[in-house]
């Protein structure tokens, strides 16, 4: 799981505001957390991380494995695309956890923090048979963090619940 910490003061006084006016901050978080989900996923289509810089490819030795299991199964459908593997499952399992005055979002899957963060050649060791785990490089693919455009519709999402919460009072 990554932190990210929004420093912006418009956001936490807007939160601020919030917390003084409801009873509770979940509905807002909820709220965030669906929408971080949602932008985290639109990303993947796009193949950019948060601060929109393309992920990198796919390695050709990686691209070979593919296409050889693509072969050998008449029935699989192969993306080549970056962080799209045979399962879909990265794209498919970003969730998220309210907490007392937070929202945290990500995946669960055991291979996604080398996805967002990378790993060398040999990080995790060797297999049984002395191959390296992970077999080559790979590169950092972000796909969890905050744009500038999400900061920018979590602060209009904030404002909305202002707006709402005045209306009742």
């Amino acid at each position: 799981m990554a932190t990210i910490t929004i420093k912006d003061d418009e956001f936490k006084a807007g939160l601020t505001r919030l917390s003084r006016t409801l009873d509770t901050l979940d509905p807002v978080l909820r709220d965030m957390g669906e929408y971080l989900i949602q932008a985290t996923k639109e990303r993947f289509p796009e193949g950019v991380s948060p601060d929109g810089r393309a992920w990198m490819p796919k390695s050709q030795a990686t691209v070979e494995a593919y296409r050889s299991r693509e072969a050998k199964s008449r029935n699989a459908s192969i993306d080549f695309r970056p962080l799209f593997g045979p399962s879909g499952r990265l794209s498919n399992e970003i969730q998220y956890q309210v907490g007392p005055a937070s929202v945290e979002w990500g995946s669960n899957l055991i291979y996604a923090a080398v996805q967002q963060f990378g790993a060398s050649k040999g990080a995790f060791g060797t297999a049984r048979n002395g191959t390296s785990i992970p077999w080559g490089t790979i590169p950092a693919r972000p796909f969890i963090g905050v744009s500038d455009e999400d900061e920018t519709a979590l602060v209009d999402l904030i404002e909305d619940w202002l707006q709402l919460a005045a209306g009742s009072s």
